[in-house]
């Protein structure tokens, strides 16, 4: 008997002993508010086939992590074979994330609605049948093109990673021990992007990249149809009014991701075009919330979603993304605008992929209810002091050098999310469906459009303090000071060896020394957005502990009127 057959076997017979049949579900043009049905009881799974649930979610994890994760990591790489300058090949992210940063939300409607076993088995098949097609295009348009397809077929992936990831454990440690594992695979893909990306594009150039992710959509896609899902019953959550709201939410998301991820690379206020698409993500987003406010059944819940409770979660899990920048684009460039490639930082992913397994572990033991602020202070306490380790580094600093720093903020980052998603999904589902999909709806706001956002304002104060520090720089180094004539003369006279031209190597030997007053500018400023980073956590931890003290304030009076016993 396959796994398959066993799982279907189990879930046959928990049907004949509880008599749970799907019910009839009328189907009105516009529903009223639905809560979701109780699930079918929960059946353990033999262990070899909970093993297989298990690598069933990471390898999808991985599998929708490395689409995006290897083309960021290896840009400088891209663009050469796509005959595409830097800002060209840039395109290829915006492109894969203006679907990606929204449509969670819409699916999960569709799920409800169609059945977790059928979305799961149909979702996967744009996903192979788009990887299996960008092994026949090399042309930039049309890459892009396929990337935009590529997004919106990853968005249901990373959901069907949770739903494989929860399926194994039993309903009270789905959201400790299951939420847990689930957020560990989730950060699995960047770390191994770095790590397999050199040797494919040696082997392969860009069309090797595409062949894993196409042979994981492959592994991912004969999992699923011999370990389904435990299905719910199924209600009619969709109305045609959420066609328009949706749509609207998209574009706004959209737009915001294409602003925060292109307007670095082209300049704020230098492109017009930049400006337009700002305009369209305000208006389709205030269009939304409009449309929203005045609907009976509404796809998300404005108005729970601007209360101050939410408010403050959403403005939590926006810091903390803010501050996971320094990592996930602050030290990775750093190490690049010293010359360095991702072989060379192979120590450093390895010390941030241990880092992340531990910390979803040790998680998912500590984490009970009422500990979550502290487990939030903890992680807060990690990133702060691992980001003002960075801010100490020089010209001459290497990955080896950043190894404890870096698994520090890894270790930090995957303390916090796990606790906060718990509260956040658990307030939710006290209140039915509409508020779970507003919840999912301040999620991906917060660690998608957050990412875009915390990546845009990092590089943007890199830039500036870089012309900063650089004229600071040039303004001190005079050509008169014989310590600058000796320095350009030691490269004059290295490119003295490549001929005779004495004016060429003159003009090589300055630009050169140029060029290594450029790169320390580059670090200076690279130290104050570490620096400024360390001061957004430290902001964060003095907030925290208010909160907590402030929460405690009974407690503690209680105790100073408690009489003193001799």
């Amino acid at each position: 008997m396959s796994a398959r057959d066993a799982v279907l076997k189990q879930e046959d017979q928990v049907v004949e002993r509880t008599g749970v049949e799907t019910p009839a579900v009328q189907q009105p043009v516009e529903p009223a508010p639905v809560t979701p049905a109780a699930p079918p009881p929960f059946v353990p799974k033999p262990l070899p086939i909970a093993l297989l649930y298990a690598l069933t979610s990471v390898t999808a994890f991985i599998m929708q992590g490395l689409g995006t994760a290897m083309i960021s990591t290896n840009l400088p790489l891209i663009a050469g074979p796509l005959e595409a300058t830097q800002n060209e090949a840039a395109w290829l992210l915006a492109a894969y994330l203006f679907p990606n940063a929204s449509l969670g939300l819409f699916l999960f409607k569709v799920r409800t609605q169609y059945g977790i076993r059928q979305f799961c088995e149909l979702a996967i098949i744009p996903y192979v049948v788009i990887s299996l097609a960008h092994l026949w295009v090399n042309d930039l348009s049309l890459s892009i093109a396929l990337r935009f397809f590529a997004g919106a077929a990853a968005a249901p992936i990373s959901s069907m990673g949770f739903l494989y990831m929860l399926e194994i454990f039993p309903p009270a440690q789905k959201l400790r021990w299951g939420q847990c594992l689930a957020l560990v695979g989730l950060s699995l893909a960047t770390p191994l992007a770095g790590l397999i990306s050199p040797s494919l594009l040696d082997l392969h150039d860009l069309r090797g990249l595409y062949l894993v992710e196409l042979a994981l959509a492959l592994i991912v896609f004969g999992l699923i149809y011999i370990l389904p899902l435990t299905s719910p019953p199924r209600a009619k959550v969709i109305s045609s009014m959420d066609y328009l709201s949706y749509g609207l939410l998209a574009t706004s998301m959209g737009s915001l991701a294409v602003f925060f991820t292109m307007g670095r690379l082209y300049w704020w206020l230098e492109a017009d075009w930049l400006a337009w698409v700002l305009i369209t993500g305000i208006v389709s987003g205030t269009l939304c919330i409009m449309l929203e406010l005045n609907r009976k059944n509404n796809l998300i819940d404005v108005r729970w979603i601007g209360s101050r409770e939410i408010l403050h979660f959403a403005g939590v899990l926006l810091v903390f993304r803010m501050l996971l920048t320094e990592q996930s684009t602050g030290a990775i460039n750093f190490f690049r605008q010293l010359g360095l490639f991702n072989e060379q930082m192979a120590h450093l992913y390895w010390a941030i992929l241990i880092a992340s397994v531990i910390s979803g572990l040790f998680c998912g033991l500590i984490m009970k209810p009422g500990r979550e602020p502290y487990i939030h202070l903890l992680s807060l306490i990690l990133i702060a002091a691992g980001t003002l380790m960075d801010s100490y580094s020089t010209a001459l600093t290497r990955p080896d050098q950043m190894l404890v720093s870096q698994s520090l903020i890894a270790f930090g980052s995957g303390l916090f999310l796990p606790p906060a998603m718990a509260v956040g999904f658990a307030a939710a589902l006290k209140k039915g469906l509409t508020y779970i999909i507003s919840f999912i709806a301040v999620f991906l706001f917060t660690q998608k459009v957050g990412a875009f956002i915390g990546s845009a304002l990092f590089g943007t104060f890199v830039t500036w303090r870089e012309q900063y520090h650089s004229a600071i720089l040039t303004a001190r180094l005079l050509p008169t000071d014989p310590l600058v004539i000796q320095r350009i003369n030691q490269y004059v006279a290295a490119y003295s060896r490549t001929g005779s031209d004495a004016a060429q190597h003159t003009i090589q030997g300055t630009s050169a020394f140029a060029k290594q007053v450029q790169q320390q500018a580059y670090v200076l400023a690279y130290d104050d957005a570490f620096f400024a980073t360390f001061l957004l956590a430290l902001v964060a931890i003095t907030l925290l502990s208010l909160h907590i003290l402030w929460n405690n304030r009974h407690r503690f009076s209680r105790s100073a009127d408690t009489p003193q016993i001799a």
